[in-house]
């Protein structure tokens, strides 16, 4: 690409998007309140329910994961000033919904900037990324270290092992690129903010209303999360480049897939599956990406995947150079 045509490009989906860019109070909370209200209640339903109709509670767990969905995507929101148009109302948000969602709102946003500033880079790989590997670098690596990236990357460690490492691995952070002085206090207020709501709750409702109402929909919930990001980089024809050949423009269009979801599961998880949009710009609120992809013919340039075809992407671990595609272990000789 010529630095004239990049430039124009780059002009061009700048225009597209800048209609579309920037945060709304009034939607905001309307969002939040339509959230939040329904999770109480959910919980408490379930906490009401559980002595008369475990059957009936049971029924409650699936829209209350479906909610914790959704609250994700407001912090996520939020992360990107995307969400109040003031800086402290952001923070204030995502932290409680960071609390909400076990997730420490600070150095996951830290996290975050860099996945959306390397995303599909070969050479930066590592900011909020499945791991991945090339073929290549597979094939030289010790037998021992080829059987654990198979054990990461097969589908039931990623979907059951998955809510783990976010319930647990995000306890605790060693300083690094992605972690400094304040990622490390988010990480441990927001550690003792979840100690403290989760001694309360056992307190007042015991540790079966703990365990039912907020335990099981959070796992289900956050195995639903890593599907999502899942499906929505790692998909046959993803865009990776090597750092010299990277776009940013073409990562976000190319490597990000647009999900198709029904409309009921577009509103619980916030219309992430538009990102693909998300990606070109992310100070998009959610409840804008729908009409951003509409109003612009560039982004029919992404993949369309659906939630059927998107598992069989499960199966994908390996970014083959040669053919410039994700494959599976078997299509590699030696794997």
């Amino acid at each position: 690409m010529s630095e004239r045509s990049g430039s124009a490009l780059r002009a061009d989906w700048r225009r597209a998007v800048e209609p579309f860019i920037g945060p709304d109070a009034r939607r905001a909370s309307f969002q939040l309140a339509t959230t939040l209200i329904p999770l109480v209640l959910l919980f408490c339903g379930i906490h009401l329910l559980q002595s008369r109709s475990l059957v009936l509670a049971l029924l409650l767990v699936l829209p209350t994961a479906g909610l914790l969905v959704r609250t994700f995507i407001l912090m996520h929101d939020c992360a990107h000033g995307s969400f109040f148009p003031s800086r402290v109302a952001n923070d204030v948000v995502g932290f409680v919904t960071g609390v909400l969602t076990l997730t420490p709102f600070a150095q996951w946003r830290r996290d975050h900037a860099l996945h959306h500033a390397s995303s599909g880079d070969l050479d930066r790989r590592g900011h909020g990324d499945v791991p991945t590997l090339t073929v290549r670098e597979y094939l030289a690596r010790p037998r021992r270290a080829r059987v654990i990236y198979r054990i990461i990357r097969h589908p039931l460690a990623l979907l059951l092992g998955g809510p783990v490492h976010l319930a647990v691995g995000q306890r605790l952070r060693g300083r690094g690129k992605a972690t400094g002085s304040r990622q490390v206090a988010s990480v441990w207020l927001t550690n003792v903010a979840i100690l403290l709501v989760a001694a309360l709750a056992v307190w007042t409702v015991g540790w079966t209303t703990v365990l039912l109402a907020y335990a099981l929909p959070f796992y289900l919930a956050a195995m639903a999360g890593v599907w999502l990001f899942y499906v929505q980089h790692q998909f046959e024809d993803a865009y990776w480049a090597p750092h010299e050949e990277w776009n940013y423009v073409e990562a976000a269009l190319r490597g990000s897939s647009h999900l198709r979801l029904p409309a009921v599961l577009q509103w619980f998880t916030g219309s992430i599956g538009l990102h693909h949009v998300h990606h070109v710009a992310p100070r998009i609120p959610n409840h804008r990406l729908q009409s951003c992809h509409d109003a612009h013919e560039m982004f029919s340039r992404s993949p369309v995947i659906t939630p059927r075809s998107a598992m069989g992407s499960l199966r994908l671990a390996l970014w083959d150079e040669d053919r410039r595609q994700l494959v599976r272990f078997r299509d590699v000789t030696h794997a």
